[in-house]
């Protein structure tokens, strides 16, 4: 993981949604230890605090649980809460940018489907 100091994001959400995306891509799977708040500090050369503030982040929203000696857990259901998440908050932030970009250049919503669907196709590589 690289950190981008320059960003308007705090390191400690860069850190929570980074491990969100390892958890969605199964590279850290449910009931799986995840990195401590020393472990990641030390990976991302930051104050152990920072890191601990990111992995609180993912515990207050049941996507990791502590077990009280042994570190934190991704929880069962981490998956469906972070898809969830980020359909809400992200991906509608995104539609609702994207949506008023196009009204801004009177890009009709056929327009704007067949963009979508052609971005879609270029990504599986169906050019």
């Amino acid at each position: 993981m690289i950190l981008n100091s320059d960003s308007m994001k705090p390191i400690y959400v860069q850190i929570a949604e980074w491990l969100e995306t390892e958890i969605l891509s199964e590279s850290i799977k449910a009931d799986e230890k995840v990195y401590s708040q020393y472990q990641l500090a030390e990976m991302l050369n930051i104050n152990p605090a920072t890191a601990a503030k990111g992995l609180n982040i993912l515990a207050d929203e049941n996507i990791l649980y502590k077990k009280r000696g042994l570190g934190m857990f991704v929880s069962a259901d981490a998956k469906k809460i972070i898809s969830v998440k980020r359909r809400n908050q992200t991906l509608k932030s995104l539609v609702a940018e994207l949506v008023r970009e196009a009204e801004h250049l009177q890009v009709t919503e056929e327009e704007l489907i067949t963009m979508i669907q052609e971005a879609k196709r270029e990504m599986k590589g169906d050019t």
